[in-house]
């Protein structure tokens, strides 16, 4: 097997689990956060549901410059239908990008650089599983207990939850 295709089979995996607690997020509460610091429902379910596009940048660029290229979050979803629809489109984007790169690819380095200053070089497997896999499943875990503070029934993404156990 090929690292893209172990890539490839991951992200569909895992795109099940994330479309599973995505589709829980009700759209009545998209703007509530726990804290005035945290992002609100909807900005933290659109950026979940938008993280696998960074594959575009992963492998269409050898490098971002934030002094240069700056950050532009995406469009908020309006609806949680919405959300699931820019997930699947962004999951498909992600394994076309993935099935178009050879392992020789996977294993260039990549950089993300302020100006003069190297944030990280690595090569793009790396910067994917960080920047999109790891992130995504990070943000997820945060889903969850923003759901789970506003009584919705949490999905099991390993096995069931608590909820499901009842």
């Amino acid at each position: 097997m090929t690292m893209n295709q172990a890539l490839i089979s991951e992200l569909q995996m895992e795109a099940a689990s994330t479309f599973k607690i995505l589709e829980r997020v009700p759209a009545d509460k998209f703007d509530w956060a726990p804290h005035e610091k945290s992002m609100n429902l909807c900005r933290l379910s659109t950026h979940i549901a938008d993280l696998p596009n960074w594959a575009e940048r992963i492998f269409k660029l050898d490098e971002v410059d934030l002094a240069v290229t700056k950050y532009q979050p995406p469009t908020q979803a309006t609806t949680t239908e919405e959300l699931l629809d820019i997930h699947k489109k962004a999951v498909e984007n992600c394994v076309s990008l993935l099935k178009e790169t050879s392992d020789a690819k996977l294993m260039e380095i990549w950089t993300l650089r302020t100006g003069d200053q190297i944030m990280l070089q690595l090569p793009r497997v790396a910067v994917l599983r960080s920047m999109c896999f790891s992130h995504l499943y990070h943000h997820r875990g945060q889903l969850s207990v923003f759901l789970r503070l506003l009584d919705v029934k949490i999905p099991g993404m390993y096995g069931p939850s608590a909820d499901e156990l009842i």
